[in-house]
């Protein structure tokens, strides 16, 4: 898919897409954690989290032909560009910079092995690391990065 076609796309509401932008489930705690790691590691500003269940998060991954239902879907939009699964964490490990290139080892691991270990959790994240909501979190560092 091109990069910011989901521009083109009228179910798709107008928002702030330029930088790095992370669809997150806003029930999820592993994702409201993922959150506050983004907004302490972003020295630039430059991430923005659109909650899953949120009229834009849901046409956004509708238009990139995600369920937003499903509990395995992420979606990491850089610059226009959508990735999803461990390779968006490491597109975002990538972008935050300093010792977060570590994470880039997972790329490292064959795609046909991540992409099954990243929906084993992700299907299971309720269940091993809880439930919170990321819209109610009272970090502000979180809370001025939401875009809803």
């Amino acid at each position: 898919m091109t990069s910011y076609s989901h521009r083109d796309d009228p179910a798709v509401p107008a928002f702030d897409d330029e930088g790095a932008r992370c669809v997150m489930d806003a029930h999820c705690a592993l994702c409201a954690r993922g959150a506050r790691w983004i907004a302490k590691a972003d020295k630039a500003g430059e991430f923005r989290i659109i909650p899953l269940q949120s009229d834009l998060g849901r046409a956004l991954m509708i238009h990139y032909g995600m369920d937003p239902d499903d509990p395995t879907s992420w979606l990491y939009l850089e610059d226009g560009t959508p990735y999803t699964s461990l390779y968006a964490l490491t597109r975002v490990a990538r972008r935050l910079g300093g010792i977060w290139h570590v994470l880039r080892v997972l790329n490292t691991v064959p795609r046909a092995v991540q992409d099954p270990l990243y929906r084993a959790v992700a299907r299971n994240r309720y269940r091993l690391f809880g439930r919170g909501d990321l819209c109610a979190m009272p970090d502000p560092d979180v809370q001025k990065r939401l875009l809803q």
